[in-house]
């Protein structure tokens, strides 16, 4: 072996090194000092100016910001400002009549003297009876998830015994603590969980999507320094994803579907992983058409990138775990998968709890501590809360701990038999119908048709509206679903029927329903800049909070 010479090789680079700097001095030396400070500077600042811009484009993509940036300054032109003012003038007037009439509740401000208690039940009574109008006749879909006048009473009490309770304070509210826990973990012990699974209860579906994605971020940073976070999402998956996107600055990457079956497309998913990315999704059921993902192959893709994997299961929560109890076939989705490392689940949805209860599940308490947050140094003493809100209502942990003493397992296993039962009775029925189709395959209680040409899917869902059927209109595509529950499942023949003759009043007359529904999302559609769209949206937003 050739014997290494560290001494020549260190002249030879010194060598090199002062001829370079000869060199230099030689090229700069026709400028002023002054000059080359100012060129470096312009120089620095224009290169700092080029990044921002190419991580700006990384994040929203090259195509999509040039739209966006285009019709920003297209907006500002004074014709252009008038026009949109004028048309969101008429979409806003068309909002005050949208919401349902309450001209009897009239108290803006603080009355001078408190009014007395049987005034106000009075009231309640009165207008509770009119509100129950809108969804007792089980024609909502969605929406209110009853499980019974007897459980509501009991759901009342659990209130009324723990209204003042806060579990922020586990010291004064032992209780509530324990009956939060004991929630948490029979949710994840329905989810086939390990003894060191865990999870947190929060304020509903979003803000569990929301720690879960907040947990991928931080634990990406601390244990791999990604300061880019992305995290790859069927495009069926929930909005709250695209929300923490934007809290926490984490890149949403969308996936189109596969667009017969609706399910995520794995091919597309592999191939949009990178060094950034943080976490797969997955639904079990997707809101949109109610299918189920393929959670086994994510789980085997996670596994093998090294990668975290939500499944998303907020809406289907307390059906998919007694779907195989109630007599139905169903695909591993849980804890079972080595690659599933968090959970979302709806207590307030079938698990009949008060509204206002989900909870998040980890695979692992290594992992939730990243969800936690800690300020250590505040001056008000050591502060630490496991999700956004520091002080909880904690009737709601007693309520949905209640829920789940009163239904049990096989309370559980009967609603899910009757609501799946509904479900694919509404889907082999619609078959039959002439003129609409099912979206993908539904697999537990949400039910997505679509209608052929030249039908329009928004008028037959506003026609059915006249029928009093309050259904979800979808887009991306167009189609419309309904999500059964308990009270709707008593009416999927009726629900059959009425779809059948409002497709037949559509095609007979198609400019009868031509201003409700299908003209907003067909205007939607029409709009290459969303932004306009999403102001429409607050303006909507706006039009709930007047008095």
């Amino acid at each position: 072996m050739a014997n290494f010479d560290v001494h020549h090789v260190v002249g030879q680079a010194q060598s090199m090194y002062r001829q370079f700097r000869k060199d230099v001095n030689a090229t700069l030396k026709p400028y002023q000092a002054f000059d080359l400070v100012v060129y470096t500077l312009l120089c620095t600042v224009t290169a700092v100016y080029l990044y921002s811009w190419y991580r700006f484009f990384k994040r929203h993509g090259f195509f999509a910001t040039l739209k966006r940036t285009f019709f920003k300054y297209v907006k500002k032109l004074p014709i252009v400002q008038r026009k949109i003012a004028e048309e969101n003038a008429k979409v806003m007037k068309t909002f005050d009549g949208i919401l349902p009439v309450t001209d009897d509740m009239k108290y803006p401000t603080l009355p001078s003297k408190g009014r007395k208690k049987d005034e106000i039940l009075k009231d309640f009574q009165k207008w509770d009876e009119r509100d129950a109008k809108l969804w007792r006749d089980g024609k909502v879909s969605g929406c209110v998830y009853h499980g019974g006048d007897e459980l509501t009473d009991l759901l009342s009490k659990a209130f009324a015994h723990f209204a003042l309770s806060n579990p922020l304070h586990a010291d004064v509210f032992p209780t509530v603590r324990k009956m939060e826990a004991e929630v948490i973990r029979m949710v994840v012990n329905l989810y086939n969980g390990s003894s060191d699974a865990c999870g947190c209860m929060t304020s509903g579906g979003t803000e569990s999507i929301l720690m879960a994605c907040k947990t991928y971020r931080d634990r990406a940073l601390e244990e791999r320094g990604i300061t880019e976070p992305e995290i790859i999402i069927p495009s069926t998956a929930h909005a709250a994803f695209d929300k923490a996107g934007g809290y926490f600055g984490i890149k949403i990457v969308k996936i189109p579907v596969d667009p017969t079956t609706c399910k995520a497309d794995l091919k597309r998913t592999k191939a949009a992983i990178n060094g950034n990315t943080i976490a797969l999704v997955g639904s079990a059921p997707s809101f949109p058409q109610g299918v189920i993902d393929p959670i086994d192959e994510l789980s085997q893709m996670a596994v093998k990138y090294g990668l975290g994997l939500h499944v998303d299961a907020c809406l289907g929560g307390f059906l998919i775990p007694f779907m195989e109890k109630a007599g139905f076939s169903m695909p591993l989705f849980d804890f079972r998968l080595k690659g599933v490392s968090s959970i979302s689940c709806d207590t307030h949805k079938y698990g009949f709890a008060p509204k206002g209860s989900s909870i998040v599940m980890y695979s692992s308490s290594a992992l939730r501590k990243y969800q936690y947050f800690v300020a250590a140094d505040w001056s008000g003493g050591i502060y630490a809360s496991p999700a956004v809100a520091g002080s909880r209502p904690g009737a709601l942990a007693a309520g949905a701990w209640a829920a789940m003493m009163y239904m049990g397992e096989t309370g559980y296993v009967e609603t899910t038999r009757a609501i799946v039962n509904a479900a694919r009775k509404v889907q082999a029925g619609i078959a039959k119908i002439d003129g609409v189709y099912v979206m993908g395959s539904p697999s537990v209680s949400v039910v997505a048709f679509a209608a052929e040409k030249p039908l329009n899917v928004y008028a037959i869902a506003d026609s059915m509206g006249k029928k009093h059927w309050n259904l979800n209109s979808l887009q991306h595509p167009a189609c419309v679903h309904i999500c059964f529950t308990a009270l709707s499942a008593k009416n999927a023949d009726q629900f059959l029927v009425d779809l059948a003759e409002c497709v037949k009043e559509v095609r007979a007359d198609p400019a009868k329903y031509a201003k409700g529904s299908a003209a907003i999302y067909g205007m939607a559609a029409s709009i290459p800049d969303t932004s306009l769209v999403a102001d429409i949206a607050k303006g909507y937003l706006d039009t709930m909070y007047k008095v």
